[in-house]
């Protein structure tokens, strides 16, 4: 009479749903992985799905199951269900476990596989779960388009087989942990929509590059030198080519004896100031002796005052000082373009193609499909209107110059997050930004009267140059600038006149082009 009046308690509205939110989770957990195995495809939604949404499912669902029987049971028990009051001195207020009854023996085996299969499944969700936040498909495309941009930039960068986890968290527990709750803010504000429409760089609170670049980059190695080949073309009608082989010093180890080259700032403790957040104002460097003895450097023409200085964070200089885009790398619409000459990508022998295509690039456009459809219709127009022979005779290269310039504006050019090439600058060299010369600019003096020096022997050496302004077969050891400007080779910072992006040399291609307006 017990068994009966007391079986029956998971029938019931709530324990129903929980039974077939769990069934359906289950199946859809199963379903999802198999496809996902199968065909290969990571898409950020469906692993959001089977791997977070659906394990939530079915965690819920079986919540719903003991507590919808529970309510049952309690309202029987206190007699609260019509015509079963005198239910409540038989039913116990804790259910009795009696492996002798039949019946209760056969739900505690059911009960016991139930939950065996779901722990496995739930178990196993968990597992690809964490995988997947560790996946670089969580990382760049679930907060489409917020992400886009840097996801794009990896995708085209050195580091593009390095995850995203690799370099932002790093090994150990404590990091993760850090991460996803710095993650949970940024959820937050993707779903609400209060992230700035440009991502603010540097990142604060980074980990220390030691203890994520150095997995990688072995610092004690010594490398004397490594040469180069920097490949640039005129934007003139013949996209005439210009060539410079330069010997880098990288150096390094600070163990060798004499120890220089540009790694040798990482054997060293390096410290500065920064007047701005993006670190391109540096007024004060110190420097941290083999003996022990700091040795100060100050921007003579803008110094910080005592005061300034004593409540000014000094920062240990590390690899993303100078490495700030190791990864998340954007080209200028001129480096791009000799890459494509070099390439054989685009043709060459048309005429001021390069010309033409940095000025389309570097026009403003509000939406990608904008910028697109200039690219698509303002190429071909300006060869059918000025070199319509050619136009006929190249149709071909044309067309595909037409493509490869689209390209180059999808992976440096995002008006929805209002990024391009040069919204984030990289300090590597000196061409575009100041870069290097933020300290070697010849304006940091010690109280000694040292002065940190903008020699460029420091860092390279010119081995040879091949360009207009060169006579055929003279050998130049030092660099020569394609426009005889001066004294101003030395005074003025390259990124002062290259910043723009707009052409290689002041004065040429500055003209409007030749029928295209």
């Amino acid at each position: 009479m017990a068994i009966r009046k007391t079986a029956g308690y998971a029938w019931n509205i709530i324990s129903m749903i929980g039974i077939i939110l769990a069934m359906t989770a289950t199946g859809l957990i199963i379903a999802f992985s198999a496809f996902e195995m199968i065909t290969g495809i990571e898409h950020p939604y469906i692993g959001l799905m089977t791997y977070f949404l659906f394990p939530g499912m079915l965690i819920f669902g079986l919540i719903l199951v003991p507590f919808g029987a529970w309510r049952v049971r309690e309202q029987r028990r206190k007699g609260a269900l019509e015509g079963m009051a005198s239910l409540e001195e038989e039913i116990p207020k804790f259910p009795c476990l009696d492996l002798n009854d039949v019946h209760k023996r056969r739900l505690v085996i059911f009960f016991i596989v139930a939950t065996a299969v779901f722990v496995v499944i739930v178990s196993l969700a968990s597992i690809k779960g964490y995988e997947f936040t560790e996946s670089t498909t969580f990382c760049g495309e679930l907060c489409h388009p917020v992400m886009t941009p840097e996801y794009t930039a990896w995708k085209n960068s050195p580091h593009a087989k390095v995850r995203c986890v690799e370099c932002h968290v790093g090994p150990g527990a404590a990091w993760y942990v850090k991460a996803k709750i710095s993650g949970m803010k940024q959820l937050y504000a993707v779903l609400f929509h209060t992230y700035p429409e440009t991502i603010e760089t540097p990142i604060e609170n980074l980990r220390p590059a030691r203890e994520t670049c150095e997995h990688c980059h072995w610092p004690a190695k010594f490398y004397v030198g490594r040469q180069k080949i920097f490949y640039h073309y005129a934007p003139n009608e013949d996209n005439t080519p210009r060539k410079i082989d330069m010997l880098i010093h990288i150096g390094g180890n600070p163990k060798v004896p004499n120890a220089n080259g540009i790694h040798w700032h990482i054997g060293q403790e390096v410290y500065f100031v920064a007047r701005d957040q993006k670190r391109f104002d540096i007024p004060y460097i110190a420097v941290k002796g083999k003996d022990g003895k700091m040795t100060e450097y100050m921007n003579m023409e803008k110094p910080l005052t005592k005061d300034e200085l004593a409540k000014a964070k000094r920062r240990l200089m590390d690899c993303t000082d100078c490495h700030n885009r190791p990864t998340h790398i954007y080209h200028s619409p001129n480096e791009e373009m000799d890459l494509n000459f070099v390439s054989g990508r685009i043709d060459r022998g048309l005429p001021y193609i390069k010309k033409v295509a940095v000025e389309i690039l570097n026009r403003p456009y509000k939406t990608k499909e904008e910028g697109f459809a200039a690219i698509t219709q303002d190429i071909p127009a300006y060869y059918a209107k000025n070199y319509p022979a050619i136009a006929q005779q190249k149709a071909a290269a044309v067309n595909q110059a037409v493509e490869q310039v689209k390209d180059i504006y999808e992976r440096n050019f995002f008006p929805a997050m209002k990024v391009k090439w040069n919204t984030y600058p990289n300090n590597i060299g000196h061409f575009y930004t100041a870069g290097c010369f933020r300290c070697h600019d010849g304006k940091h003096k010690s109280t000694e009267g040292k002065i940190i020096s903008k020699d460029c022997a420091l860092c390279h050496d010119v081995l040879s140059q091949v360009q207009e302004n060169i006579p055929a077969g003279k050998q130049v050891t030092q660099f020569v600038h394609p426009v005889d400007i001066g004294d101003e080779l030395y005074k003025t910072n390259c990124s002062e006149c290259h910043s723009a992006g707009g052409h290689d040399i002041p004065g040429e291609g500055q003209e409007e082009l030749k029928g295209l307006h």
